[in-house]
């Protein structure tokens, strides 16, 4: 590598490491308290249920960047399995524990 892209490799570090201290202090920085509108105090409450869904949908449905042709697949059973437990019992550590006791024997034993 030659000299000229070390110092645009520490350039580009520092310029991040820069950006990430500034937005991380941005609220210590102001001289007055700032709060959220209460639409976005609404919004946020929503926000961890949204991104879990947009993480954990996909990848129940989907297989290599495709549908899920067949119902044979252990992933649909443990969500189902997973989802109905937590609607019966609303707990999150049941959930995962039945969720995963539904799709280890399917995907190891049956190998969907």
């Amino acid at each position: 590598m030659r000299g000229e892209t070390h110092a645009w490799t520490l350039f580009v570090i520092a310029g991040l490491a820069g950006v990430t201290v500034l937005t991380r202090c941005f609220f210590f920085i102001l001289d007055r308290p700032w709060s959220l509108p209460a639409w976005a105090h609404r919004a946020l409450k929503y926000a961890p249920v949204a991104a879990l869904a947009g993480v954990v949908a996909p990848e129940v449905v989907m297989s290599n960047g495709h549908l899920a042709g067949t119902w044979q697949d252990a992933r649909l059973f443990a969500a189902a399995a997973g989802a109905l437990v937590f609607f019966w019992r609303r707990s999150v550590l049941l959930t995962l524990v039945l969720g995963m006791a539904v799709y280890l024997p399917l995907h190891l034993a049956l190998h969907w």
